[in-house]
């Protein structure tokens, strides 16, 4: 009983102890919000990786020397067939046929196109033909295009609808068609709801099947979209599919199909074996035997590289966060040493009325207990909440000081992300006990031998 009243004793009168709750205190808060921002940073990496593919991407090959019984197969690209197949599938949980095509864009029409060409100011963006009712089933393009913009109100009239009319749009002549532009793409070209802008590109042969020659059409922006990927929004544009397939012909209604799993994690493998063989037996893909199974891919199949080493960098991240906990520690340990020199009579009294050996080094023990207890909780608590408002809080800086401290146009995201991972709270919370406990250890074992006559006679 007399431990824990002396060490809370110990700890209140001396004000130096505080010292050490302090110090652990801004270990765990500093290693709780790092290991946030860091988790949030490469969650956010990972989903940029992943960019606007969906579970599977299924993209038949166009290679014409690729031979079945000594003849070459293009497979069939109707849009019903090929939906219908894949939706038959049990393990799949929608499926958007895309036509996906690549071009340039010119805001000003053929003038500043070719101002461009000149100077070779070129804007190359990716043209996706989509459906947005097949769409809504793979991708968060519904949100985006609700999201509220962050430098306008350009968004469409009707998120359902983004290819509706659009409010006060009154063409000259015949309407053209509608696109969707990214919101970053929108800023830098200065685009906005019904503004006219030309896109260039080439259109395939219908016997070949190749590029043919460059062309360029007009359409008008009906809205933007806010994916909060940066580098989306600023190289994509969403069409009609419908327009796309009419644009470049050549005998196909898509290029790619983008498919969401039921359960990606637990089915992938088992949904990519049994889509291969159904639509090869419908016409729509290769023999697996002869494409090697390379029609049918997962995201993470396009991005194996950079997710490893995505990998390895959080678990560097994780040993290097990890020796902040030894500059606690040492605080605690320098602390406590210096309590003990202290104590030497204290001790010996102690000794003389009774208190074993193990009795006073559980007392300085559990004062490295309250150390570690209080900073831990303290440390736990900030860094939550830090964690959660670290926006709010870089902004109050970021007005404070007169400059940003976080640039968002150096990133592929507007906002610091975070991500707080119950397994890595709790590994930091039982490090900072394990690491002040064990730094606590060596001071009450040096004052458990103590000679108690020694510790009379201290001055």
């Amino acid at each position: 009983m007399y431990q824990t009243f002396l060490s809370f004793r110990y700890l209140r009168a001396r004000p130096i102890s505080w010292i050490g709750v302090a110090g652990i205190f801004v270990a765990v808060a500093a290693l709780i919000l790092i290991l946030s921002i860091m988790s949030g940073f490469l969650a956010e990496t990972r989903s940029h990786l992943r960019g606007s593919l969906s579970d599977l991407l299924i993209q038949p090959h166009l290679d014409r020397n690729l031979m079945h019984e000594g003849r070459s197969i293009l497979p069939k690209r109707d849009v019903p067939g090929v939906l219908e197949v894949i939706l038959a599938d049990p393990l799949v949980e929608g499926a958007s046929a895309h036509y996906t095509w690549y071009g340039m864009l010119a805001a000003a029409g053929r003038e500043r196109m070719q101002s461009d060409v000149t100077y070779g100011d070129l804007a190359l963006v990716k043209l996706v033909g989509i459906d947005p009712t097949e769409e809504g089933t793979v991708s968060s393009l519904r949100e985006d295009l609700g999201r509220v913009s962050l430098i306008s109100d350009e968004r469409v009239a009707d998120p359902d609808d983004p290819f509706g009319p659009i409010p006060g749009y009154e063409p000259d002549g015949r309407p053209l068609d509608k696109v969707l532009v990214g919101e970053q793409l929108a800023r830098f070209w200065g685009l906005r709801r019904g503004r006219t802008l030309e896109l260039v590109t080439a259109v395939l042969d219908p016997e070949t099947g190749s590029p043919r020659e460059a062309v360029s059409r007009s359409f008008v922006v009906a809205g933007t979209f806010r994916s909060k990927n940066n580098e989306f929004d600023l190289s994509t544009l969403y069409l009609p599919r419908s327009v796309m397939a009419d644009w470049f012909g050549a005998g196909r209604g898509f290029t790619d199909v983008a498919v969401r799993l039921k359960d990606y994690e637990g089915t992938k493998a088992e949904a990519q074996k049994s889509l291969a063989i159904n639509l090869h037996k419908a016409g729509y893909l290769h023999d697996p035997e002869i494409s090697g199974g390379s029609e049918i891919r997962t995201w993470e199949d396009f991005q194996r590289s950079m997710l490893a080493a995505i990998e390895n960098e959080k678990g560097l991240l994780g040993i290097m966060l990890s020796l902040v906990l030894l500059v606690a520690a040492f605080s605690v340990f320098a602390i406590l040493s210096m309590l003990v020199q202290e104590k030497r009579r204290d001790i010996g009294v102690l000794c003389a009325l009774g208190a074993t050996q193990w009795g006073v080094m559980v007392t300085f023990l559990m004062i490295g207990l309250w150390e570690a207890l209080l900073g831990t909780l303290l440390g736990l608590a900030a860094g939550i909440w830090s964690a959660h408002n670290i926006n709010a809080i870089e902004q109050a800086l970021s007005n404070t000081f007169g400059f940003q401290i976080f640039n968002r146009e150096a990133y592929a995201f507007d906002h610091i992300p975070t991500v707080i991972e119950g397994s890595g709270v709790a590994a930091i919370v039982i490090g900072a006990f394990a690491a002040s406990l064990i730094a606590a250890a060596l001071p009450a074992w040096r004052a458990a031998r103590l000679n108690p006559v020694e510790g009379l006679r201290h001055e």
